[in-house]
């Protein structure tokens, strides 16, 4: 399980989100909540809710982001959501008194999980077009469908990109493999343009 860590809320004003004498790490925002057990999918829809923000778990129903307005604008929301639901929540500011690198290495961790399925759909999409390319299927139909896949690659990118506000490792490889895949599409294209040419 998460390692235990140490958590002091910070009180507003003018430094908020530190407190004298402790260094100026990143402040957190902290979903404490509980939903009734029965039916299962008030759990579920929760637990995405808060996967799709890129929310990490301290504990069962603790779910930390670091501070900005976006995440406190999306945590507010699912706390009125979970009240609606017959739950209940504490969304807090916080400080780690200790055990910060341990949180922001669960959040890095996250992204990178996510970079790395990134990772993988572009090793599928290359290998979509290297099979058309051999079979020489140069159409619009398949060129369109590529298209749409490299749009969703990207989309997909940019959302981890969003939630990655700690600078995870696999940013940089993953913004190259969808890159590379955008080449691939080009040349895949120029085929599909020179075949229309040339009949």
């Amino acid at each position: 399980m998460f390692p235990a860590a140490v958590w002091a809320s910070s009180a507003p004003g003018p430094v908020a989100g530190t407190l004298a004498g402790v260094s100026e790490e990143p402040a957190w925002l902290v979903l404490v909540y509980r939903v009734p057990s029965e039916p299962s999918r008030l759990r579920a829809t929760v637990w995405r809710r808060l996967k799709a923000a890129g929310a990490v778990y301290l504990a069962n129903s603790v779910a930390v982001l670091p501070e900005s307005a976006a995440a406190e604008r999306v945590l507010r929301k699912l706390r009125a959501e979970i009240e609606a639901m017959g739950g209940s929540g504490q969304l807090l500011r916080a400080e780690a008194l200790s055990g910060h690198g341990d949180v922001v290495a669960a959040f890095n961790a996250a992204r990178d999980a996510e970079y790395a399925e990134v990772l993988s759909r572009c090793a599928d999409f290359l290998a979509e077009i290297d099979k058309e390319t051999k079979a020489e299927k140069f159409t619009y139909a398949e060129l369109e469908e590529n298209d749409e896949d490299l749009t969703k690659l990207r989309g997909w990118l940019d959302k981890i990109r969003a939630r990655d506000t700690l600078g995870a490792s696999r940013a940089q490889e993953a913004s190259k493999a969808v890159e590379g895949c955008a080449q691939a599409l080009d040349g895949f294209a120029e085929k599909v343009y020179a075949t229309e040419a040339n009949p």
